[in-house]
C-alpha cells in the first residue's frame, strides 16, 4: 500500500446532502409551533427554525440562523451526536408512551444542518458582522478549540478585540488534533475558523499560556477579562510507562500523528500488524476504524463494559463493526506484555462481569478472579480519556479547581474564583461534546460582556 492510497483513505469526509435531498428531507417535518428538536440542542443551534426557513427556500436566512447561534454550526453538524440530542426530540417520530421508539426515523437534522453551512459558503454568504454595541475592551481566549472559538466569536461580533492563544502549531484544537480526518477534514475546519476569524479575532499560535501563573497574569498585561478553553491534551494510561513501550500509543498521539499525514511511519508501525484499542468512547472508536484503515492484519477494541454501556453512538459502533474490527467486551486489561527490548508483544487481560451501577448510572465492571490470559498484540492505543497535566494547576494558582485538576467553574456564567476570569469546555466539565463547549464558550462570553460593563460601577 502506497503513501498517496493511504491518504485517500484519511484526507476527505464523504460528501454531504445533495440540495434536492435536503429539500425532500425538510418536507418530512412537521414545523411544530414549540419544537422540541430546537430545546434539545445544547447550542440553541435552533434546528426547528433553520429547517422551517429551508423549507420556505429562504437558504441565507437558514444559514443566518445556523451560524448567528453557533459559530461551529458546521463542525456540530458533523460531530455532534444528533441521534441522542435534537433528533432524539424529533416529533416525526411519533411516540408515545405505547410505543417509546415512534413509528417513523426522525428529521436527518445533522445532515440537513450541513447541507445549509456548506451551500451558503458555495454561495459566498458572510451571515455575521460585528454589531455597533459602544463597548470596548481586550480579551484574551486560552485555546482555540469549541469553547475559546465560541468565546471569542460572540465577543467580537459586540465589538471587542479579541485575541486566542493556542499552544499548538494550527488552530482549532480538538476539531484539528483530535478527530480522524474522514469524520472532519482540514479543509472543513478552516472554513469553520475563517468565520470566526472574519469577525477580527486574533489567533496566535504556538503560544502556549503556561508557567506559575501564566493565565492570571494575562489581567496584569492589559486585557479586560480572560477566558480559559485549552481543553485536556494529557492522555490517561494503563500504566505510568505506557509511553516507554514501544508499539504502545496514546489515542493524542496517534490521531495529531493522522492529522499532520505522517504517513511514512504510520505505515510502517501499522501495515500487517494486530493492533488493539483500548476504549469505548467516539475517540475509541475513531482509533480502531483508522487503524483498520491502515491494512493492518487485525484491529480490537478492547473494552470492560458491555457494547451497549459504551459511551459512543450506535451509529458510531456499527461503523467500527462494519469496518472489520473485533470487539471485545467484557474484558479489562491489566498490564502490557514486552520483551527484552521493551517492545510490546501482547496484553494480559482479565474477564469481567457486570456488577451494580456506579456514579455514571453504567453497572461497574468487576474482574473475575482466575479469568487472566494473554493477547497477542503488535500495537495497542490507549484511548481511555484525556485529563490535565500535572502541573496545569500552577498556572492559574488563584483559580479553585477540583481533585481531578479541572477548573470549577459557574455553569450559567464560567465565572471561576478569580474575577475577569472565565472558563469552560473540557477544562471544566472533562472530556465532553462539541456542542457543550460551544454553548459554554457563549455563556461565558456574555457574562463577560456583562463584567466588563459593570467595571468600575
Amino acid at each position: 500500500m502506497g503513501i498517496n492510497d493511504v491518504k485517500d483513505r484519511f484526507k476527505k469526509m464523504p460528501p454531504g446532502m445533495t440540495m434536492d435531498q435536503a429539500i425532500v428531507e425538510a418536507e418530512r417535518c412537521l414545523l411544530c409551533h414549540d419544537a422540541p428538536c430546537s430545546k434539545a440542542c445544547p447550542a440553541d443551534t435552533q434546528p426547528g427554525e433553520f429547517i422551517r426557513k429551508l423549507r420556505l427556500r429562504n437558504l441565507t436566512g437558514a444559514m443566518r440562523t445556523i451560524k448567528s447561534n453557533n459559530i461551529l454550526g458546521g463542525a456540530c453538524a458533523v460531530l455532534c451526536p444528533t441521534a441522542e440530542l435534537c433528533e432524539k426530540e424529533c416529533s416525526v417520530r411519533m411516540a408515545s408512551d405505547e410505543n417509546p421508539d415512534g413509528n417513523d426515523r426522525p428529521i436527518r437534522i445533522g445532515d440537513i444542518q450541513r447541507f445549509i453551512v456548506e451551500h451558503g459558503r458555495e454561495m459566498g454568504f458572510q451571515p455575521l458582522s460585528v454589531e455597533d454595541t459602544g463597548v470596548s475592551g481586550k480579551i484574551a481566549v486560552v485555546g482555540s478549540g469549541p469553547s475559546g472559538l465560541s468565546c471569542a466569536a460572540e465577543l467580537a461580533k459586540k465589538g471587542y478585540k479579541v485575541t486566542i492563544f493556542e499552544a499548538f502549531a494550527e488552530p482549532g484544537g480538538v476539531l484539528r488534533y483530535g478527530v480522524v480526518p474522514f469524520r472532519c477534514d482540514v479543509d472543513f475546519v478552516e472554513k469553520e475558523l475563517a468565520d470566526v476569524r472574519v469577525l477580527g479575532v486574533e489567533i496566535k499560535c504556538n503560544s502556549p499560556v503556561k508557567g506559575e501563573a501564566a493565565a492570571e497574569d494575562l489581567l496584569k498585561q492589559g486585557y479586560d477579562a480572560v477566558f480559559m478553553g485549552p481543553g485536556l491534551w494529557d492522555a490517561y494510561a494503563l500504566k505510568d510507562a505506557s509511553s516507554e513501550i514501544e508499539g504502545c500509543f496514546s489515542s493524542v498521539d496517534f490521531l495529531a500523528a493522522l492529522r499532520d499525514e505522517m504517513f511514512d511511519g504510520i505505515i510502517s508501525q501499522f501495515s500487517g500488524k494486530t493492533v488493539a484499542v483500548i476504549g469505548g468512547g467516539s475517540v475509541a472508536m475513531d482509533c480502531v476504524e483508522a487503524s483498520a484503515r491502515l491494512d493492518t492484519k487485525d484491529v480490537y477494541l478492547i473494552y470492560r463494559r458491555s457494547f451497549t454501556q459504551m459511551l459512543a453512538e450506535e451509529g458510531e459502533r456499527i461503523d467500527a463493526l462494519k469496518s472489520g474490527v473485533n470487539f471485545l467486551i467484557l474484558h479489562q486489561p491489566v498490564d502490557f506484555l514486552t520483551n527484552d527490548k521493551n517492545q510490546l508483544t501482547g496484553l494480559k487481560l482479565v474477564r469481567t462481569r457486570l456488577g451494580e451501577p456506579d456514579d455514571s448510572g453504567r453497572r461497574r465492571p468487576v474482574m473475575i478472579e482466575g479469568t487472566d490470559w494473554d493477547m497477542p498484540v503488535d500495537i495497542v492505543i490507549e484511548a481511555i480519556g484525556n485529563r490535565a497535566p500535572d502541573e496545569s494547576a500552577e498556572w492559574y494558582p488563584n483559580i479553585k479547581v477540583d481533585e481531578r485538576r479541572l477548573i470549577i467553574a459557574d455553569p450559567e456564567t464560567g465565572a471561576t474564583s478569580v474575577p475577569g476570569i472565565f472558563a469552560g469546555g473540557d477544562i471544566v466539565r472533562g472530556p465532553a461534546l462539541v456542542v457543550e463547549a460551544v454553548q459554554d464558550g457563549k455563556k461565558a462570553a456574555n457574562s463577560i460582556d456583562e463584567f466588563i460593563r459593570n467595571k468600575g460601577k
